[in-house]
């Protein structure tokens, strides 16, 4: 990992994460890892598999799970407008099922993300910054709206239930970041934003500190920081 956070801090090897003996542990390295396999993962009676675009992020989550990493390069359509593609490098996180189970469960019912529309945070609770920045990087995009000058922050996921509990666990945040109701995609899935106003400020607190853990995609922060930026230049001129 050589990439450089905001902050001027280089962000942890992964040989210095902070891991649990058991993945299914309240912890904060647990907290992001299964925050990502909700967003972006699928999880079968042999197998959990979790897409990351960002490389550094994807060595995380291996380190965590002591899985294998895949690359690849995906052109797919944006679920708001699926008339406009973009293509992006991918990298695959594959934990395999071993003598024991996954994570030494027989079945995947007792996992925080079962495959079948189950989701067990609790164990998460005093982590829910590491929990929601991991679903977020794993199903949200942080942009710069330049109709608006305005930082973007939204969540895009096929199952609806899972987006409630996004937005449940936002609520419980000490920031204050409204989210409105969920609205449709035109391919067939299910969305909502932050609203602008509390948009800087949840994502100053959703990436606060993340170098000195490591549990960050450092391309999706150095994005964060560009939007800020965009931002507040795009104020500052609107006043001259």
């Amino acid at each position: 990992m050589s990439d450089t956070t905001a902050g001027g801090r280089e962000p942890l090897e992964t040989a210095d994460l902070e891991v649990p003996a058991d993945p299914l542990a309240g912890h904060p390295t647990t907290a992001y890892f299964w925050g990502h396999v909700a967003g972006s993962g699928e999880v079968s009676s042999d197998r959990i598999e979790v897409v990351a675009t960002d490389e550094a992020s994807a060595q995380v989550l291996a380190a965590v799970a002591g899985g294998t990493v895949d690359h690849d390069t995906m052109t797919r359509e944006y679920a708001h407008d699926t008339s406009i593609t973009r293509t992006e490098d991918e990298y695959t996180v594959s934990i395999e099922r071993d003598d024991d189970g996954l994570f030494g469960r027989e079945s995947t019912l007792g996992l925080p993300v079962d495959g079948r529309g189950g989701y067990r945070f609790g164990a998460f609770s005093s982590y829910r910054r590491e929990l929601l920045r991991g679903l977020f990087e794993g199903c949200g995009t942080i942009c710069f709206k330049s109709s608006s000058g305005t930082v973007g922050i939204s969540a895009v996921h096929d199952d609806r239930a899972l987006l409630e509990h996004v937005q449940n666990l936002i609520a419980a945040c000490p920031v204050d970041a409204p989210t409105g109701d969920l609205g449709e995609t035109s391919s067939g899935g299910y969305w909502f934003g932050i609203d602008d106003d509390a948009a800087p400020a949840f994502g100053r607190w959703l990436y606060e500190d993340c170098a000195e853990t490591g549990l960050y995609a450092p391309s999706r922060n150095r994005k964060l920081e560009r939007s800020l930026e965009q931002a507040a230049a795009d104020d500052e001129a609107a006043d001259d």
